[in-house]
């Protein structure tokens, strides 16, 4: 904070030695550089839940019980061609989901300025307060 204080305190003074109309451009300036962090601002919130959202997209509760159904009956060796198609289909899916969710990751943490490792911890226990069925 005090860099930030003291480069506050010597703007402030430099302000304070202009000439009226020097004063009002310098002004005009400040507010023009405000607009334009206030944009990047919004911009970053916008994508940032773009983000958020391919980060915690996931199968339905009905598609995670059909696809818990095909796994068993192909483990158990008693699955379909229909159905085994429908697996694969599945299984297609969600290793594309899985991978948008990674690169939607990545983006995520360089927004943030923050760890990838670290924001894969936070997601991972957000899961695992969210799951009541799985450990983790």
């Amino acid at each position: 904070m005090f860099i930030s204080t003291e480069i506050r305190k010597r703007a402030i003074a430099l302000l304070e030695q202009l000439p009226g109309e020097s004063l009002v451009r310098a002004v005009e300036f400040l507010e023009a550089l405000s607009h334009e962090s206030l944009q990047v601002s919004v911009i970053s919130k916008a994508s940032e839940a773009a983000l958020l959202e391919i980060i915690q997209r996931r199968l339905s509760p009905q598609e995670q019980e059909r696809l818990a159904y095909l796994r068993q009956q192909n483990e158990s060796g008693v699955i379909t061609d229909t159905e085994h198609q429908e697996l694969l289909i599945f299984v297609e899916r969600v290793e594309q989901q899985d991978a948008e969710r990674a690169e939607a990751l990545i983006k995520l943490a360089q927004l943030r300025q923050v760890d990838l490792k670290v924001l894969i911890n936070e997601f991972f226990v957000e899961e695992c307060k969210s799951a009541s069925t799985r450990e983790c």
